[in-house]
């Protein structure tokens, strides 16, 4: 059996564990440990092991949004960002295509770019030089001996998935299968046309609480009422379970939006889910009154009055499109108690900004809801730190997909204990 993994060594999916280490059998003792419906020991949420155990069973194996194809516009653009503590860059190369490599050179593993958006016309190492192009070739490593064979130091790929203008990455070797969602939510995303989107906002803010703190608390709505006033305007906080409304308003929604050929779904699986769902009466927009905030739409069917596609992946983020803007969260962990928020705003290409939408007043709604979530993950994190924490059951009406996020990440720690053990 094997007791203690490295974070020197790869596991089979080819992740690097690097810097720190774990014991899968304290893992797996810990998830025995845990009672079913309700939140985790308190280890998964503040030891150094249990992160470091995370970035390589959870993170290194999941797919990632990365975000949208219009921020990569024209060959030689490139995002450079960090899963865990490992650097990626994904570029789009001549042919148009958006291809990944794990940003290390393959000289002594420098970081070839630093992290965020930028264009070039190849890849090249700032510590010695050695140059790739954009299909991860390595086509300059200078004063290297007779016999130095080019082709087998190119850059290490991983995986690139796009879907109807959202861009998804994944460092395993061997990526879980994304074909199924895929085919279920191209059709819900498609009439949003993200192709002629443009990136209007972003933000990143530090939260001082676990990863899964955070994660939990976007996933449900049991705090909205007295904790996000203002998105409660116009979010449905009272719904039960994943949009389950009291009244016949869904069944009137959804009968609405057949007439436009919208679909609603739902649609789901293990590690995803997306829904197209009414907002509260009177509302056709997610802001602070519920009115449209772009006067440029993203869809005008049904006059912009079409509720909001909710689309959420594990282990890391959700997203909302509504008629007039598209708006993405994603909780990236950056150490046992630190997790970084990235937030970004899409409108359509055409709109002008200051004529027709103005940046403070479309992040305006999910700024003040992302800066209450950090102080309630905060406050969260300090409780669950101390001695009088004993994990606490998950309301079945208002937290159900709280549990459906803390069970998936169950079997997945599972999953890689057992694999450890084998």
């Amino acid at each position: 059996m094997l007791d203690h993994v490295r974070h020197d060594r790869a596991d089979q999916d080819g992740a690097a564990l690097d810097g720190g280490g774990f014991d899968p059998a304290r893992i797996g003792r810990l998830l025995d440990a845990r009672r079913d419906g309700h939140s985790l020991p308190q280890p998964f949420y503040k030891d150094a092991d249990v992160y470091a155990f995370d970035l390589v069973a959870i993170h290194a194996r999941s797919w990632i949004l990365l975000g949208f194809e219009i921020e990569w516009p024209a060959p030689g653009a490139y995002l450079a960002t960090q899963i865990g503590e490992t650097p990626i860059v994904v570029v789009r190369d001549r042919d148009g295509v958006l291809k990944g490599y794990h940003n290390a050179c393959r000289h002594r593993g420098a970081k070839i770019c630093a992290d965020g958006t930028g264009r070039k016309n190849r890849l090249v190492c700032p510590y010695h030089q050695w140059t790739y192009d954009f299909s991860g070739k390595l086509v300059h490593a200078g004063r290297m001996a007779d016999g130095f064979d080019p082709a087998e130091h190119g850059l290490r790929p991983i995986h690139v998935e796009t879907v109807a203008g959202t861009v998804y990455v994944c460092i395993a070797e061997a990526a879980p299968d994304f074909a199924p969602f895929k085919a279920a939510f191209e059709p819900l995303l498609a009439p949003h046309d993200l192709g002629n989107a443009k990136l209007a906002y972003q933000s990143t803010l530090v939260e001082k609480a676990n990863w899964k703190l955070v994660m939990e608390n976007a996933r449900e709505c049991y705090h909205c009422a007295v904790g996000h006033p203002e998105l409660s305007f116009t979010f449905p906080v009272g719904t039960s379970k994943h949009f389950d409304y009291a009244d016949d308003s869904l069944e009137r929604f959804n009968a609405r939006m057949a007439e436009v050929a919208l679909p609603v779904g739902p649609v789901e699986d293990d590690w995803w889910q997306a829904m197209r769902f009414p907002l509260n009466k009177g509302c056709v927009s997610m802001t602070m009154d519920g009115q449209p905030c772009v006067k440029r739409p993203m869809v005008d069917r049904a006059g912009g009055d079409i509720g909001s596609l909710r689309w959420a992946l594990e282990p890391h983020s959700f997203a909302h499109a509504v008629s007039d803007y598209v708006f993405m969260f994603s909780a990236m962990p950056t150490g046992p108690q630190e997790t970084l928020v990235t937030a970004k705003w899409l409108v359509h290409k055409d709109a002008v900004e200051g004529v027709d939408y103005n940046v403070d007043e479309l992040a305006d709604l999910w700024t003040r809801t992302n800066f209450q979530d950090r102080d309630l993950a905060e406050n969260n994190q300090q409780g669950v730190n101390g001695l009088g924490y004993v994990p606490g059951p998950y309301s079945e009406d208002a937290e159900a997909l709280v549990r459906r996020f803390v069970d998936w990440y169950c079997r997945k720690a599972r999953a890689f204990v057992d694999e450890a053990g084998a």
